[in-house]
């Protein structure tokens, strides 16, 4: 059955922060929604783009390139960091921040890193 996604509403059924949900998929591309509070890890993904869109609250994607600089995200604004690049996602202001990642099936959400924050299997919602 066809059916809308209610951004709000998956998120509201997100608990913890830094545990993306899958709420869609695309070809081999997954649609997740994260609730994200304080700062990430530094990463990158070898093979895979990301997307981050904001939702709600303030994102700001440091680079880890000194020929790039940092970016600050609002709600409706999205940033694609390629394959390579290591950023690390920062919720600002010490407010939480809700954001749809738009990441092929293989993506972790840890990338080249292992910790407390990977996640191996995502729930759908």
């Amino acid at each position: 059955m066809i059916d809308k996604v209610v951004l709000a509403e998956k998120l509201a059924r997100v608990a913890a922060p830094w545990q993306p949900h899958v709420v869609g998929q695309v070809n081999d591309t997954m649609v997740k929604v994260v609730k994200l509070a304080g700062e990430f890890v530094w990463h990158h993904h070898e093979h895979e783009d990301e997307l981050f869109l904001v939702v709600a609250g303030r994102l700001l994607m440091k680079l880890r390139d000194p020929a790039e600089r940092d970016l600050w995200l609002e709600p409706g604004e999205l940033v694609i960091i390629p394959r390579g690049v290591e950023h690390c996602p920062v919720a600002a202001d010490g407010a939480e921040c809700h954001v749809v990642l738009v990441e092929p099936a293989t993506t972790l959400n840890t990338g080249n890193v292992r910790s407390e924050r990977t996640v191996e299997q995502l729930e759908r919602i």
